[in-house]
């Protein structure tokens, strides 16, 4: 893998650190105000920080291998980035979901943000394992995938 190909990957491990933090403070701007959810992120900087960290690493090493199967002339599927993604994603936003529970009590959606709110940090570790798992998961395909082409 060339110089440029790497600047590629590391760019996008990068780009998706920043886009999940970013899509974090626009959700919870939009349902609680910037200074929630600047004083959500004071609180949970921790967790947020290592979950938008886990999945730039997962994106970084989803690229690597995406550059090694171009470079052998392959095709590959997206499946594992879009799960292991997926559930980064919703996690972090699971955050400080519960706090909708201040806009829409009509929905009768109350209950369930409650129960949200009750076990955050342990959703907040879930996603970390997730995390964990899928990185795991996409370096035993880059494993495979060198073991198999060399």
């Amino acid at each position: 893998m060339n110089a440029k190909q790497k600047t590629k990957v590391f760019g996008n491990a990068i780009l998706a650190i920043i886009s999940l933090l970013l899509l974090y403070f626009v959700i919870v701007t939009l349902v609680s105000g910037f200074k929630f959810a600047l004083s959500q992120f004071e609180s949970y900087w921790y967790f947020l920080i290592s979950l938008a960290v886990g999945f730039g690493i997962q994106i970084g090493l989803y690229a690597y291998l995406k550059e090694m199967v171009k470079i052998a002339n392959m095709v590959m599927h997206d499946k594992t980035v879009v799960v292991t993604g997926t559930t980064s994603t919703l996690v972090m936003v699971s955050c400080c979901a519960h706090y909708l529970a201040n806009v829409l009590p009509i929905l009768g959606i109350a209950g369930t943000l409650t129960i949200i709110a009750q076990y955050q940090t342990e959703i907040f570790w879930a996603g970390l394992t997730f995390n964990f798992f899928g990185i795991i998961f996409i370096t035993n395909k880059i494993i495979k995938f060198k073991n198999h082409h060399e």
